[in-house]
């Protein structure tokens, strides 16, 4: 069929990827698929040039820029207040002739192609300035489906101009540093899909960065559905290199999104009344249509050479798949979760809410419920934002939120996208977290594993808990400036500090610390990797753990060079690995997991073995790769000193051998390694105690017992515990060993630090918020030992 002569209308077969300024991100990679044989349904694109003479020639571009002028972008009332001037101005403008005979002329068109009278079709904004590898615009205009006839088409055409101009566009433009006059919109108009089911396919796993997975989400009816996050979808993990479905997650589909009666438009409806009461918990798609579905997605993604973000739908009357846009993934960010961890303190903490892990962060916050777009100026600085769906029209409450959490949608819909873009944690498909979480309750939101806590239950760590707030859990900067500012003595005793988060460094290394005494990996591991090691291996993809642990390291190293870091191997115990993905698989259940499988007896057991070994790797790829030889090795809850010779067998055979300028330590938190202090330090290059578990195995005292911690059991300062500290401590001095210790003891009990100094301990490790005090206080006893000295020789 011969097309014919247009000044505002492009086929998509006339268009390809470069097109992006004429039609815009959505409509020149609808040209470039149609151009290389992807089944997409027909269409055209109303050019952006359309907008822009259409302001131009109606004369009320002037009026856009007043009113534009006068924004207060801060003040959501106002802005939505000037933003819906904006867009009545333009639904109210008649379209100018010549534009107008351009649009229907190219529908009559369509109805030839498509064999059809006046065919349904879907209208789909398209900004220039949209889908961009670095600014995703997704959900900043409209989408009209299932419409007909010419009137309706020049009506929501108008719409999707007046579009450019909802709040949350505007805003986003506005933080983007967009020209908002600049940026222009292009119009899709494309044969409707009659979808039985569909929905969106990430060709990269969004949450992970995993770029062998692609994430699959579908529900009944149109994808609107999904993509507005109206329902929370069924989730497949597919195996990009073998196309198997690695993980399933079928949800409670309630709504779907069908045509109207009228055949104009869409409405919502219940699932139950359409397809019957065991639809709602059935996989919408079967394992055949999976593969087909993420096949088809490497090949979009080989096209373009970049992740897709891709809509798809199957048609109802023929099967077929139809690819309705895709655009590149904008949030891959390297595998790096800024901001705390949550740890296990002395109880449980209480879960009150599990979702999808939409955005990973975490965060604390008062809960702040809304019902709708309306109510969004109720969000402050600060809040947890809960509402029953994920709205794009929220941007500017989500930018306020440090958190947000929904009942429905999926990792996908476009408030996910946006989520992750803005970098705030989001829980999406909790299902009733309108119901359980109420406003003024304090909640900490762990996006990293879709979980919602209640109360503040970030950084806990034995009887020191440090408050946070918008996803940063350590002391102010103004208290920071205090304490490098305050005098900070020369002592004898090396004072280091312990560090969990790699990107906290920047924040402390300038505070007074003679390297990092314990660095511990598990923060890497729950945050940068939160994959289990053999999961890992068992997937062929150690190199993940490697890359991205010896990131994490380097960080650290390089921050601080030539200072040391000390780094300890993991020491997750059974319960805490199964909390990685594919732990459950990997790892067995234990009564007593404090005692249990940890430490050095994981490393040399067949069932790790090779997990330790990428460990090993990741720590050779710093000293050497990075040539950041000022990182050392800490081994944890060493027990036997047959083990120690095993461990550092293997050690040895991946190139980390003691000696030179790598130091091999040991933790001495178990009794034995005390009665064979002497054998020890002859096998090692020093020894750290690891105060907590010394005193918990020395007094038979669980430390995470309240009652006998109230009762006053555990105790570090227990003359049992000093004995043993004090033949640590002799033991590696006889054979010119370093002996440290690592714990809160020294710097919450002057007497503890003092009994330290007196006793020689050649480094003390503390957190970052004593490493001040601690210098301090180690000062005043070493100038008190010294007079001592001197006045004893008088």
């Amino acid at each position: 069929m011969s097309k014919g002569s247009y000044s505002y209308i492009k086929w998509f077969d006339e268009l390809g990827k470069e097109d992006i300024p004429l039609v815009g991100g959505k409509g020149a990679n609808l040209g470039e698929m149609t151009n290389h044989g992807i089944p997409v349904p027909p269409g055209f694109c109303l050019v952006s040039k359309a907008y822009k003479d259409f302001v131009t020639l109606s004369n009320i571009n002037k009026v856009i820029e007043d009113i534009v002028s006068k924004i207060d972008f801060e003040n959501s009332e106002d802005l939505e207040e000037k933003t819906a001037k904006i867009r009545n101005l333009i639904i109210e403008t008649d379209v100018p002739p010549q534009i107008e005979r351009d649009i229907l002329q190219a529908y009559a068109e369509l109805a030839e192609l498509v064999n059809l009278n006046e065919p349904e079709v879907a209208v789909r904004s398209s900004a220039t300035a949209e889908d961009l590898p670095d600014a995703s615009f997704a959900g900043q205009q409209d989408t009209y489906l299932h419409i007909k006839g010419k009137e309706n088409l020049l009506k929501n055409i108008k719409k999707c101009w007046a579009s450019l101009w909802t709040s949350r566009a505007t805003y986003y433009r506005q933080i983007k540093g967009f020209d908002h006059m600049s940026v222009l919109l292009s119009v899709v108009v494309q044969k409707m899909v009659n979808a039985s089911k569909s929905g969106v396919m990430f060709t990269v796993n969004p949450i992970t960065n995993d770029r062998d997975e692609i994430l699959i989400n579908a529900s009944w009816g149109l994808g609107e559905a999904v993509v507005s996050g109206i329902v929370t979808p069924d989730e497949f993990l597919v195996d990009k290199n073998t196309l198997s479905i690695k993980e399933k997650r079928i949800a409670k589909k309630t709504i779907m999104i069908v045509r109207e009666a009228s055949g104009i438009g869409t409405t919502k409806v219940n699932v139950k009344d359409i397809l019957g009461p065991g639809a709602i918990s059935e996989p919408s798609l079967t394992d055949d249509e999976v593969r087909k579905i993420a096949n088809m997605g490497k090949k979009i993604e080989n096209l373009y050479g970049f992740p897709q973000d891709i809509e798809w739908a199957i048609d109802r009357d023929t099967g077929e798949l139809y690819i309705l846009q895709s655009r590149p993934v904008t949030t891959l960010k390297p595998q790096e979760q800024e901001g705390p961890t949550i740890l296990e303190g002395k109880s449980e903490p209480e879960v009150l809410v599990k979702g999808l892990a939409a955005s990973p962060g975490i965060a604390v916050g008062k809960v702040k419920k809304i019902k709708s777009v309306n109510e969004i100026g109720r969000i402050e600085e600060g809040d947890v934002l809960v509402t029953t769906m994920t709205n794009p029209d929220m941007v500017p409450a989500m930018k306020k939120a440090v958190a947000v959490i929904t009942d429905e949608g999926g990792r996908t819909c476009h408030a996910a996208i946006v989520s992750r873009e803005f970098g705030i944690p989001c829980i999406v498909g909790t299902q009733n977290s309108t119901e359980i979480l109420q406003d003024g309750m304090v909640v900490t939101v762990d996006a990293t594993r879709g979980v919602v806590y209640k109360g503040d239950r970030l950084f806990q760590l034995q009887e020191q808990k440090t408050k946070a707030t918008a996803q940063v859990s350590e002391m102010s900067e103004r208290k920071m400036r205090e304490i490098v500012e305050q005098w900070s003595p020369i002592t004898g005793t090396k004072i280091y500090m312990n560090l969990g988060e790699p990107g906290l460094i920047d924040k402390y290394k300038d505070l007074p610390f003679d390297g990092i005494g314990l660095m511990r990996t598990e923060f890497i591991f729950t945050d940068m990797i939160g994959i289990h090691p053999m999961y890992l291996v068992k997937q062929n993809q150690g190199d993940i753990l490697i890359n991205r642990m010896a990131e994490g390291i380097a960080q650290v190293a390089q921050a601080i060079y030539p200072r040391p870091v000390v780094v300890r191997f993991s020491d997750f115990r059974t319960n805490e690995f199964r909390g990685l993905k594919g732990g459950d698989e990997v790892e067995p259940v234990e009564n007593n997991p404090m005692i249990g499988w940890r430490g050095v007896s994981r490393y040399i057991s067949p069932e790790y073995e090779e997990g330790f070994r990428l460990e090993c790797r990741a720590i050779c790829k710093v000293r050497e790769e990075y040539g950041l030889t000022n990182t050392w090795v800490m081994l944890p809850f060493v027990r036997n000193l047959w083990e120690l010779d095993k461990v550092k067998a293997i050690m040895a055979s991946e190139g980390l051998t003691k000696g030179g300028t790598l130091k091999i330590w040991i933790m001495a938190e178990v009794p034995s390694v005390v009665m064979l202090a002497e054998e020890f330090a002859q096998k090692v290059d020093g020894v750290s105690i690891g105060s907590n578990d010394l005193t918990q195995l020395t007094l038979g005292v669980d430390r995470d017992s309240g009652i006998l911690n109230r009762m006053g059991y555990f105790d570090e300062q227990d003359p049992a515990v000093l004995k043993a500290i004090e033949i640590l401590i002799k033991a590696t001095h006889k054979y010119g060993k370093t002996c440290s210790i690592c714990g809160q003891a020294p710097s919450v009990y002057p007497g503890f630090a003092e009994f330290l100094v007196r006793k020689g301990i050649d480094s003390i490790s503390v957190n970052p918020d004593t490493v001040g005090y601690t210098r301090r206080l180690v000062a005043a006893v070493e100038q008190r030992l010294l007079l001592e000295r001197a006045l004893s020789k008088d």
